[in-house]
């Protein structure tokens, strides 16, 4: 382990864009399809589960995306898949994360809502108890069910309302699922005080991100990454200081770029566009969120200084109210002051 890397894992950090289900490790995966053996396609070998993971595209990666969403078929499930899911992110020196959940997908299955929202309010509690990560929540619409899809996304965001709910996406793949036919749904739900996060412009091209911010009120953008083809677009991003939710292992794994050389985050860092880096799935890219602010290090040539500036762009793109901010902020100072390993510090 180098020294950076070393830094890094030590880097008190924020998670902005990781999903429920795709963060499940392959040791869960495992354990829950051999629960449903004989009825499901995905492996219960651990072993098996990379190649199962290799997408040939996008498409594909939605398809096996939702076999393993297919194995969360009870609020028990639910609440294993969120607290493991905490106490791996816990262990990347992660304080505060914001995971995406898909209420309808598990709602569809057969889970009540209200059990739903139970599970992973109490998994969220005994996370923030057990390893000291506070946890909040995104619910989002998965884009390829449609308007029903959104409607009970809706509601139970609305109704019931749990406590660490603080914002409202859209995910899903991209083609052929217009942005502007949820606009009431995001109307509603940043009335009712949440904010809206959007996946835009991962497997698509600008024009999803336009629709995100002109019909979907977005204050960040999942992914973003098509902004680089786009002048106009990087400038009014950069000017009104809406974040992007970069991934790049994921972008690559999804073929929505070529390879990590290809990809357009220093495009995006030279243009003034806010970035944070987090890690969409890792475990179906064999990644860590640790380990794409190793990516982004090496796509942005930095060193601590500026790999700590990364972690306080999470924090400050962040739904984390004001006080925890600041004392998340300080504990990354802190941290960035300690002298490298084997730097002699004069006077000591």
């Amino acid at each position: 382990m180098t020294n950076l890397q070393a830094f890094i894992a030590g880097l008190p950090k924020a998670e902005l864009h990781v999903h429920h289900v795709g963060s499940a490790s392959p040791r869960i995966v495992a354990e829950l399809a051999a629960r449903h053996a004989g009825a499901t396609s995905v492996p219960a070998d651990p072993d098996l589960l990379a190649e199962y993971f290799t997408f040939t595209d996008f498409a594909h990666f939605i398809t096996t995306y939702l076999s393993v969403v297919d194995l969360i078929r009870d609020a028990e499930d639910v609440w294993t898949l969120t607290y493991e899911i905490a106490r791996e992110l816990a262990a990347e020196s992660v304080r505060y994360a914001e995971l995406t959940l898909t209420p309808y997908s598990s709602i569809a299955r057969g889970i009540a809502a209200e059990s739903f929202c139970e599970a992973v309010e109490d998994a969220r509690v005994r996370a923030e108890r057990d390893f000291g990560l506070v946890l909040r929540w995104c619910f989002d619409i998965p884009g390829e069910a449609g308007v029903p899809a959104a409607d009970v996304t809706l509601d139970v965001a609305t109704r019931l309302r749990p406590e660490g709910l603080v914002s409202f996406g859209l995910g899903g793949p991209e083609l052929g699922v217009p942005r502007e036919q949820f606009a009431p749904h995001f109307d509603a739900a940043v009335a009712a005080g949440l904010h809206s996060v959007p996946h835009a412009g991962e497997s698509t091209g600008p024009e999803s991100i336009w629709d995100a911010l002109t019909h979907l009120h977005a204050e960040r953008i999942g992914h973003g990454i098509a902004a680089a083809r786009d002048p106009r677009l990087m400038a009014h991003l950069a000017e009104a200081g809406i974040p992007l939710e970069v991934c790049p292992t994921s972008n690559v794994c999804t073929r929505s770029v070529p390879s990590l050389a290809e990809h357009p985050l220093p495009q995006l860092v030279a243009a003034g566009v806010p970035v944070t880096i987090n890690s969409d799935d890792p475990p179906m890219f064999s990644t860590t969120l640790n380990h794409e602010y190793e990516v982004a290090a090496q796509l942005l040539d930095l060193g601590r200084d500026g790999v700590a500036d990364l972690a306080r762009a999470g924090v400050r793109a962040s739904f984390l109210h004001d006080v925890g901010k600041r004392e998340l902020l300080t504990e990354i100072d802190t941290y960035a002051a300690q002298p490298a390993p084997g730097l002699v510090v004069p006077g000591h």
